[in-house]
């Protein structure tokens, strides 16, 4: 027998955040709603309570991507949409975000084609293969007229108007190998060094997590005073897409806002500090209050620090 050398891997996220829809397993319609049953029966929840990351399960998406990504042919997208989603259970109710890998493979491509130079995206996936994914959504879109994604995803940088649906009392800091922070607490003492890392196989995580109704009620409230002080700003224009998309879902379902590999990017300390969420409560409630000049300054500031994370990516 040849002697056969092991290399063991470790897989890191990419530098993306996420907003996801958890719909209640009761909202989704026969077979769907049996399928995600015996799906959660066999493989258990990904977070068992409000207060636990699915920053696991987010790595092993990434695995099984990166294994369709090595095969010899290049594609575009997966063959077959995923049966894989994140569950949460909380208090005693399943909650289900399927993966919907094709959806998704679709509208990143569309980002790809939008801002990678033409030379760089032909040798990624050749034109041949972005008519034929094309040609197949036109026939999928046809067949699911009203299909929407339930993950949104950024790449570089959490979008402003990502933060419209949460208060700082929804954050939950999860250092790696450590036990959560309570929402919109402090990580436990000694939690910071490395704890954008992975220690003990249980990856950081930097999380918010609502109701949907108050997740809507947030939104709402943000729109019809950004509208009325600032009707052509654009974080008016944010919260009346992220608004649009939200309604989409059952109305009891979880919102989630997540900063996926972002953890490795910001580092524990900057983790720790950001309160972005709370900063955003901030800037409105000074412009409820009349105080626009206070309300730029604070929208103003917490843009730029995410406009300085997105330049990293053209970082060497």
């Amino acid at each position: 027998m040849q002697d056969v050398t092991v290399v063991r891997t470790s897989v890191q996220p990419p530098y993306a955040a996420h907003l996801r829809v958890y719909e209640p397993l009761a909202a989704y319609p026969e077979p769907d709603r049996a399928r995600w049953q015996a799906y959660a029966a066999e493989h258990g929840p990904d977070a068992g309570q409000a207060g636990q990351p699915v920053a696991a399960a987010v790595l092993e998406e990434q695995r099984e991507a990166l294994a369709g990504l090595a095969s010899r042919t290049p594609r575009a997208l997966p063959e077959r949409e995923s049966g894989r989603a994140y569950l949460r259970v909380v208090d005693g109710v399943l909650y289900v975000c399927p993966w919907a890998t094709r959806l998704r493979s679709w509208q990143a491509l569309d980002e790809l084609r939008a801002g990678a130079p033409v030379a760089l995206l032909d040798t990624a996936l050749p034109p041949a293969a972005r008519s034929a994914a094309e040609a197949e959504r036109e026939r999928w879109r046809a067949e699911h007229p009203d299909a929407r994604p339930w993950i949104l995803t950024s790449r570089w940088e959490v979008p402003v108007r990502w933060f419209l649906p949460f208060g700082d009392e929804d954050r939950c800091f999860v250092p790696a190998g450590g036990p959560p922070a309570p929402p919109g607490g402090e990580a436990p003492e000694g939690g910071g060094a490395g704890a954008a890392g992975e220690r003990g196989g249980r990856p950081a995580a930097l999380f918010y997590l609502v109701p949907m109704a108050q997740a809507r009620r947030r939104v709402a409230r943000a729109y019809r005073a950004l509208r009325e002080a600032l009707p052509d700003g654009e974080l008016a224009r944010g919260a009346e897409q992220v608004g649009r998309w939200l309604e989409e879902f059952h109305p009891r379902s979880l919102v989630e806002l997540d900063y996926g590999g972002l953890v490795h990017l910001l580092g524990p300390e900057r983790l720790l500090a950001d309160r972005s969420a709370g900063e955003l409560e901030e800037g409105l409630r000074a412009l409820g209050a009349g105080d626009a000049a206070g309300a730029l300054r604070v929208y103003g500031e917490l843009t730029v620090r995410w406009r300085r994370v997105l330049a990293l990516r053209h970082a060497n």
